[in-house]
């Protein structure tokens, strides 16, 4: 336990202080307390901090004054984009504002969300050989926006501008090509990294924090690395603080791991040359040897995606197939990548612009990527510590994307991020799996030596927060036995709904249950004057949201990424109604896999990796209902086990114990 002493001689030291006129809240003080300890013992800390505890602050105000005091640089990663621009536009100008003090903090983002203001002028040169007469108007519209567009990143581009994708990947950041000697300070990437170079506070998101934690060689030769006398994560001299914290055992399994698109594969060739039209960006070196090895690395990888879909038997497999067999497929496409890879490295060695070079030397690196890529996933070289798996992609599943990922991340991440001798943070509202503390957490990251820290949530769910438990609901049935079910979880949803008169998320673990029910809700909805949104009807989650906010009554489906991250205060969302147990798919090739390392290991699958994961996501679940002291609302639970079946009294035990329950 941390005692008062110790508070005291943070206090003196000033690491606590929130600056005039600021006071912590009882939770909060709590909080920062054992953040200003970690930070000074350079120690780990596991931090669950429940709704309205207010964690932010609470890790902001500590973390900000060490990294002042001490001429060190303070990472801050989150899960998401929207927590990471809510971080930088919002928390961190509140707390400068209460520590009057003056600080550098820089957002940064992965390279391709910046604009390269050397290719954009490459870009205009060659416009006839890659662009129509469309898109080059686009190309003119970014040179009017890039002389006044602030940070020149993706997000910042005016929605009217409507920059096509094929148009802005000609156009952003690229390793090569961007440079510091080709591009100077005033181009937006390298203006962003000298930010963050000087910047004492640095924000991120999870994807970008693990993929340069994946990539220490290449960050080393960017400048971003250093060997120091202190640990370092990213930067010289860091330390990290990961909020959303459950969410990086999934990210750094897959950031440790492969992708190779199909789409993306294909759409970089065409890039490089367009047969049809004629376009592309080696255009302007063609010759016809060149061209005849671009069609034929197209043509390769065409034959190479069919060949696999058909030998992995992916469209019999509903769309995803666990790859167990080295050599599951013949290599057809890496001699061709390598051919073409050989001829442009040898075009590179002859240009005299050192742009022109530094272009084809980027697009030979990209090949070099793939080919790589290509052979792991056809030897299955990480087999003992990696699972591979083949999907389907892209609207109507009609591409195919292979990928690997981590089995087990604990050992690594113990290694790299909670027993180096520096300071790493993970907090969320949710790392504990309820009476069983956070154990699991821990375990499954390797953050077993951290020390541990929870805070429950100062709401009164016995006022804000009732709970109805449909027991007379049908368990949730096989598949392709619905019959029964179906009508039932309509009849349910629909009685929620005018309990609540719309206002609610109705949150589904299968996209498939998921689109049956929008069929069938749709006129219902439209009868009651109720908006319905759906994921994956055209607009993406942030469009959603901000529907569902503006329409208060109206109604929204989602599935995974709506059961966490999503923040909405107020009468909009006055109803949470949780359709099934989010349980993994044991069909699923990482959950498989993982329960097969579970079970050689002598644990039970069940008890040690599904039923914990499920109650994570089901309190994530839980927690969007109530966001402030003034929300008041409901949670109801379709999904009958949780009374039905032994293992149901954790899921119980997970709800707010103040909350007043209803058995139906």
């Amino acid at each position: 336990m941390l005692i008062s002493q110790t508070e005291q001689d943070f206090s003196a030291s000033g690491i606590l202080s929130g600056g005039k006129g600021f006071e912590y809240r009882p939770e909060q003080q709590q909080m920062a307390l054992a953040v200003a300890a970690a930070l000074q013992n350079r120690g780990a800390l596991l931090a669950e901090a429940g709704t309205g505890v207010g964690k932010s602050l609470a890790y902001l105000i500590p973390s900000i004054r060490y990294a002042l005091q001490h001429n060190r640089k303070a990472i801050i990663s989150t899960h998401t984009i929207n927590l990471q621009e809510q971080l930088f536009h919002k928390d961190i100008p509140t707390v400068a504002r209460a520590l009057q003090q003056e600080f550098d903090v820089a957002l940064l983002k992965g390279r391709a969300n910046y604009l390269c203001l050397t290719r954009l002028k490459r870009a205009l040169e060659q416009a006839t050989d890659l662009f129509n007469q469309a898109e080059t108007k686009q190309l003119h519209d970014l040179l009017a926006w890039s002389r006044e567009c602030g940070e020149g990143s993706l997000a910042e581009l005016p929605a009217e501008l409507d920059i096509s994708p094929k148009v802005w990947a000609q156009v952003c950041s690229e390793n090569h090509v961007c440079t510091p000697r080709n591009c100077g300070y005033t181009c937006p990437y390298q203006a962003a990294r000298l930010r963050v170079e000087k910047a004492q506070v640095v924000v991120l998101n999870h994807t970008l924090f693990f993929g340069l934690l994946s990539m220490a060689e290449l960050t080393r030769e960017e400048g971003m690395l250093a060997e120091e006398e202190l640990p370092s994560f990213i930067f010289p001299n860091d330390f990290v603080i990961l909020d959303e914290a459950h969410t990086i055992e999934t990210v750094a399994a897959s950031q440790f791991g492969l992708t190779l698109g199909e789409a993306e594969l294909k759409y970089d060739l065409l890039r490089l040359y367009n047969p049809h039209t004629r376009k592309g960006s080696l255009r302007h070196f063609a010759t016809p040897t060149l061209l005849h090895h671009i069609e034929e690395a197209q043509t390769a990888a065409d034959e190479f995606f069919r060949c696999a879909r058909l030998d992995c038997r992916l469209d019999e497999n509903q769309g995803c197939v666990r790859l167990r067999q080295p050599e599951w497929t013949e290599d057809i496409l890496s001699p061709a990548l390598n051919t073409l890879e050989a001829e442009i490295k040898q075009m590179a060695q002859v240009q005299e612009n050192e742009v022109s070079r530094a272009e084809l030397l980027d697009i030979a690196a990209r090949l070099i990527a793939y080919r790589s890529s290509v052979a792991e996933m056809i030897h299955l070289s990480e087999a003992d510590t990696a699972v591979y798996w083949a999907e389907s992609t892209g609207q109507e599943q009609r591409y195919t994307t292979l990928r690997s990922a981590l089995i087990n991340v604990s050992d690594l991440l113990r290694e790299k991020l909670f027993e180096t001798g520096n300071t790493c943070i993970c907090t969320s509202a949710t790392l504990s799996t309820g009476r069983h503390g956070m154990g699991y957490f821990a375990s499954r990251v390797g953050a077993e030596s951290a020390e541990t820290l929870q805070i429950g949530s100062p709401f009164n769910f016995a006022e804000q927060m009732r709970v109805i438990v449909a027991r007379s609901m049908p368990p949730p049935p096989p598949a392709g036995k619905e019959e029964e079910y179906t009508p039932a979880l309509f009849d349910w949803i629909t009685r929620s709904l005018e309990e609540s008169d719309g206002r609610a998320f109705v949150l589904f673990t299968s996209y498939g249950t998921m689109r049956r029910m929008a069929t069938l809700l749709r006129p219902f909805c439209v009868e009651h004057g109720w908006n319905l949104l759906v994921q994956g009807d055209g607009q993406n989650r942030t469009q959603l949201l901000a529907a569902f906010k503006e329409d208060i009554s109206s109604v929204l489906l989602g599935t995974d990424s709506f059961w966490t991250g999503v923040d909405v205060p107020g009468e909009a969302l006055s109803h949470v109604i949780i359709t099934k147990i989010p349980f993994e798919s044991p069909s699923n090739p990482l959950t498989e896999a993982r329960s097969e390392d579970i079970t050689a290991r002598g644990g039970n699958a069940f008890r040690d990796y599904l039923l914990p994961e499920a109650l994570l996501k089901f309190r994530q679940g839980i927690g969007r209902l109530i966001r402030s002291k003034t929300d008041t609302g409901i949670i109801t639970l379709l999904d009958s086990r949780i009374t039905g079946k032994p293992y149901g009294a954790n899921f119980m035990y997970a709800i707010p114990a103040q909350a007043p329950r209803q058995f139906l």
